[in-house]
């Protein structure tokens, strides 16, 4: 096992140039078991290991990560304070925050975000439920497969070469692994007619916070249609997620509840651990929430949404895909431009991962393919029946 606080060397491995990965956690138990975890990747390779934002600032320069998991909680400095001063060593750092389910912990995550954190996890409460360890380690090495790519693919973009400690006399020359950016050109679907929209649907997963923030900032003002969102959180954190969209919105926005009427100037989030489907119960669209399976091994899932959307309000329904990784929401995309409806996804030099809105634009789905800053000015056109 790698000792904490010690940076670790290691023979070749099957990947020639693994992404390099810095754990700080005070927490002996928790150090150990990710430890364990991220060396069984051949795609991952922990360099360092501390147990405070100290430590871990005195290491960084040294070990050289690519990537951060970065525990909230910590003695001498926690993760919110350790934080700037990371990205300040290196603004391309991908910074995972990681924390209990607490409320607290969820505001905190959520504040991280706003100042260069990449993304976020929620330990599991116990490292003895065998479920929630496969959970979190699955999530975990996911993000820093997608979050790694992410950064090896503007390391390239701006003519970098993946960060490399000098720990080794001898270090040989390697590409970094091409892992994506070599999509298919992107077709857009050309607006027929453009319907007037009864519904905003968003979907996101990660960077989906910070892009929501800035997406309804600037959205104020502009309509009072209804807005759902699903975007990839667990419970408690979906909570705060529509607090603080209700602090930035001039509407009411609030984790949606089974069974209410779909109502002007509300935006609805789907609540964590819930999918969130809207049905016609008579005349009127009522919010159902459900926990059947998940989808794309995501409950709350975009599909599920965007599906009972179109059902619901067939082409009358714009929509957003927002920065996430995987490819939730494209099977609910391509039946809503089966029916003519708007879709918009994000661009992905401005996506923390171009995962979810770069699988609708490379399946030909989306009408428009636009930088974040873009997007609110889109939506607006849609409503006014212009092109966006």
């Amino acid at each position: 096992m790698i000792q904490a606080d010690t940076i670790v060397t290691r023979p070749e491995r099957a990947v020639s140039n693994p992404y390099r990965v810095m754990i700080v956690d005070d927490s002996a138990v928790i150090r150990g078991f990710l430890s364990r975890w991220l060396e069984a990747e051949k795609e991952i390779e922990v360099v360092a290991i501390a147990s405070n934002g100290v430590m871990a600032l005195r290491e960084f320069e040294r070990a050289r990560p690519e990537l951060v998991i970065l525990d909230i909680e910590m003695p001498e400095m926690d993760g919110l304070t350790a934080l700037p001063r990371l990205v300040k060593l290196d603004p391309d750092v991908q910074i995972i925050m990681a924390s209990t389910l607490t409320r607290r912990n969820a505001d905190v995550s959520l504040k991280a975000l706003s100042m260069g954190a990449a993304d976020y996890i929620a330990k599991p409460e116990s490292t003895r439920v065998v479920d929630e360890k496969e959970i979190f380690q699955r999530g975990l090495v996911e993000k820093i497969k997608a979050l790694g790519a992410t950064r090896r693919t503007r390391d390239r973009a701006a003519g970098k070469v993946a960060a490399r400690p000098a720990l080794k006399p001898v270090q040989t020359e390697r590409k970094p692994r091409v892992v994506i950016g070599a999509k298919a050109p992107i077709v857009l679907r050309p607006f027929k007619t453009i319907p007037s929209p009864k519904v905003i649907a968003i979907g996101a997963s990660t960077g989906g916070p910070q892009a929501l923030f800035k997406l309804f900032e600037a959205l104020k003002g502009k309509t009072t249609l209804p807005v759902f969102i699903t975007q990839h959180m667990p419970g408690t954190f979906t909570a705060i997620l529509a607090e603080h969209l209700n602090k930035i919105y001039d509407k009411d926005c609030m984790e949606a509840k089974d069974g209410e009427k779909v109502l002007d100037n509300r935006v609805y989030v789907a609540p964590g651990d819930w999918h969130m489907t809207v049905v016609n119960e008579g005349a009127v669209p009522v919010i159902r929430l459900n926990q059947e399976p998940p989808e794309n091994y995501c409950r709350p899932s975009v599909d599920p949404m965007l599906r009972s959307l179109q059902a619901v309000f067939g082409a009358h329904v714009l929509t957003v895909i927002l920065t996430g990784m995987g490819h939730d929401g494209l099977d609910g995309c391509r039946k809503l431009a089966e029916s003519g409806a708007v879709v918009i996804g994000q661009d992905e030099e401005t996506s923390v991962v171009w995962g979810m809105p770069g699988a609708v634009a490379s399946a030909g789905l989306c009408n428009k393919v636009l930088p974040l800053q873009d997007i609110t000015g889109a939506i607006e056109n849609v409503i006014m029946g212009r092109p966006a």
